[in-house]
């Protein structure tokens, strides 16, 4: 018995533009960007895109357009933390939004061992990706080098340690941050006032010390400063070395929330009242802040924004235009730890 396959065409770029009422060419330019079509046209586009079922035959455009038409999200840091971490998976998933309304496609690429790192450097220089959206960096990391020795067009979330000139950056204003929340503490009447940092080779590690430092002045103790990795874990045990070295401490400024919610365990394990005998401050209100006992102040870095910039500056620079940086605020929001 002869069967006949029931297969529906396949939509085309024709029956895009006939649905949304534009041109060929402008559906065109939508697929590969959206540049140069107005805000109503795009939407109706879109729409039209949706409506047809239509999607774009990636090989052939690749060929056409010599690109991917896809960007790649690098974590420089061990597999574990883009889980266990909440600030990367809020940014993972803001660059996501951002590029699929774009009809992009997003990359995760993950390099936190030497091995991880050569096979990221291949790949990236292969030419697979459009561009990287570097989301963390460490200074006098290889894979940096690798990164602007092969020419590949790069965003990075924070100000690469070392390699500030090379790339276009997304950041907030470490400093002033710092500063910020350290005078919050002060402005309470804390006098012992100790701090968690992040790592040294990072920009957030350091530069949030820096601003801890201008803002208490002489009276900075360098005794009062203990290292963290940004983990609840190392938050955790760089309170308990406080406690042993300085039993008088009366607030701690953390470097992430995640480690500010590692010292307030280890605070009330030690009997101490959060804020009446130690006040606590985090870093991110990447939601984590909320869940902690008592709810964590914080200072809030604006993700959704940052992730925005990051892949608008990605596609600025893939499209030849000329790179910049943009450092963005954060804001203080005031919980029941201090």
């Amino acid at each position: 018995m002869e069967t006949t396959p029931t297969s529906k065409r396949k939509p085309t770029i024709r029956d895009v533009a006939a649905a949304a009422g534009v041109s060929r060419g402008t559906v065109s330019r939508v697929i590969n960007g959206g540049h140069w079509v107005s805000p109503d046209a795009k939407a109706a586009v879109d729409q039209a895109i949706k409506t047809t079922g239509y999607y774009a035959n990636a090989a052939a455009r690749s060929l056409a357009t010599g690109r991917s038409n896809s960007v790649a999200f690098l974590l420089t840091e061990p597999q574990h933390l883009l889980f266990a971490d909440p600030t990367f998976s809020l940014l993972l998933r803001g660059a996501a939004q951002e590029l699929s309304q774009r009809h992009m496609t997003l990359v995760l690429l993950v390099a936190g061992t030497p091995e991880e790192h050569v096979n990221v450097a291949q790949y990236l220089g292969a030419g697979h990706v459009d561009g990287v959206l570097l989301i963390s960096s460490h200074e006098s990391d290889p894979l940096l080098e690798s990164l602007i020795a092969t020419g590949v067009p790069t965003v990075a979330c924070g100000i690469p340690l070392g390699h500030a000139s090379d790339m276009p950056t997304v950041s907030v204003d470490e400093i002033v941050s710092a500063r910020t929340a350290t005078r919050h503490l002060v402005e309470r009447g804390n006098q012992r006032i100790g701090m968690i940092t992040g790592p040294a080779d990072t920009p957030g590690g350091r530069y949030r010390l820096v601003g801890f430092r201008e803002e208490l002045g002489d009276n900075f103790d360098p005794n009062l400063v203990e290292p963290g990795d940004y983990s609840m874990a190392s938050g955790a045990a760089a309170m308990a070395a406080l406690l042993e070295r300085a039993p008088d401490i009366d607030a701690v400024f953390a470097a992430s929330d995640s480690m500010a919610a590692g010292a307030v365990g280890v605070l009330r394990k030690a009997g101490k009242r959060i804020p009446e005998d130690v006040s606590v401050i985090g870093f991110d209100d990447s939601g984590l802040a909320l869940t902690v006992e008592p709810p964590l102040t914080t200072m809030r870095q604006p993700f959704e924004q940052i992730s925005s910039e990051m892949v608008g500056l990605l596609l600025h620079v893939i499209e030849g235009g000329t790179s910049k940086s943009v450092t963005l605020p954060t804001s203080l929001v005031v919980r029941d730890s201090t």
